[in-house]
């Protein structure tokens, strides 16, 4: 806009004077009629091309400062229209998100750092009924607000939709009465854990929250738990160290975000995972990974796909 204003401003310059443009372009043929009176003083040449250098000079002048405000407003239009871009897209398509705990080893690391694809699931509205989104899935891989604390967010796989039938039989989960094929669960502990290995239990009460404990008293036929409508029961990959649905209930539609896309950097986690605290902490962590990045960085896996 500002680019189309500037050249139709020095348009209209020119038009307005016209007699002053072309006795610039003949100069030197005027020079050359008057030659034997440039000893006696100024040509008539000379003198008309004094006066529009001066005039020429004289708009420069005044020009200059409304194009370098004219640049500085492109400027700072094209940074604004930056940002509203990036918010929009952090807002309601792609999203990042680190892994600080190892509750989905070996799908996702410690150090594993993932876009999230927002848009994947909808969000419930008038949109969902002409935009390309799916359902949520049993096998999907799904990051969330947790329902206990909604400031902070997981990322667990869905073992359950609404409607299945979930239960534990040392370790093996069965998804009505069926043994459910899971190449990504790994085990790093003995089935000694009544609660966790043996899903539902009634007779012992396990987690965080009592009122899930008596919600589950309800939902529990025939030993198996029955995912209600518009609830997902998810858990993590790594079976003996997740704390998931077994423990805190089954996750709201409304809770999930999205669905991670690719893991677009990965680095090894140094001393304790969680996350630095104080700022004294985050500027260290900042520094180390900065001097550090390609000791740190796992190659093998960034820009991996998630499934």
């Amino acid at each position: 806009m500002n680019f189309r204003d500037e050249q139709t401003a020095i348009g209209h310059s020119q038009q307005d004077h016209p007699e002053e443009d072309h006795s610039l372009e003949h100069h030197p043929q005027e020079d050359h009629s008057v030659g034997d009176h440039s000893q006696v003083g100024p040509s008539v040449g000379d003198q008309v091309s004094g006066g529009q250098v001066s005039r020429r000079r004289l708009t420069d002048e005044r020009r200059t400062p409304w194009v370098a405000g004219a640049d500085v407003t492109a400027s700072i239009q094209s940074l604004l229209g930056t940002v509203v871009i990036a918010v929009f897209v952090i807002t309601f398509i792609v999203q990042a998100f680190q892994i600080p705990s190892p509750s989905m080893e070996n799908t996702l690391l410690v150090g594993d750092y993932l876009l999230v694809n927002k848009l994947c699931y909808g969000g419930g509205g008038p949109a969902d009924y002409f935009m390309p989104y799916h359902r949520v899935q049993r096998g999907d891989i799904v990051v969330f607000h947790y329902p206990v604390d909604p400031a902070q967010h997981f990322v667990k796989r869905v073992i359950g939709v609404p409607g299945d039938r979930i239960r534990l039989v040392n370790k093996q989960v069965l998804v009505n009465g069926v043994p459910l094929k899971e190449p990504y669960a790994r085990f790093s502990r003995l089935a000694d854990d009544v609660f966790r290995d043996n899903f539902p239990r009634l007779d012992v009460m396990s987690g965080p929250t009592p009122e899930w404990w008596l919600q589950l008293r309800k939902l529990v036929e025939d030993g198996q738990l029955i995912v209600p409508e518009g609830h997902y029961f998810v858990m993590g990959d790594n079976r003996d160290n997740s704390s998931d649905s077994r423990y805190w209930g089954f996750v709201p539609q409304a809770n999930i975000i999205g669905r991670p896309l690719v893991i677009y950097w990965s680095v090894r986690a140094e001393g304790d995972p969680t996350a630095p605290s104080s700022v004294g902490d985050r500027l260290y962590h900042f520094a180390y990974v900065v001097t550090h990045i390609f000791q740190i960085t796992r190659w093998n896996r960034t820009l991996r796909l998630v499934h």
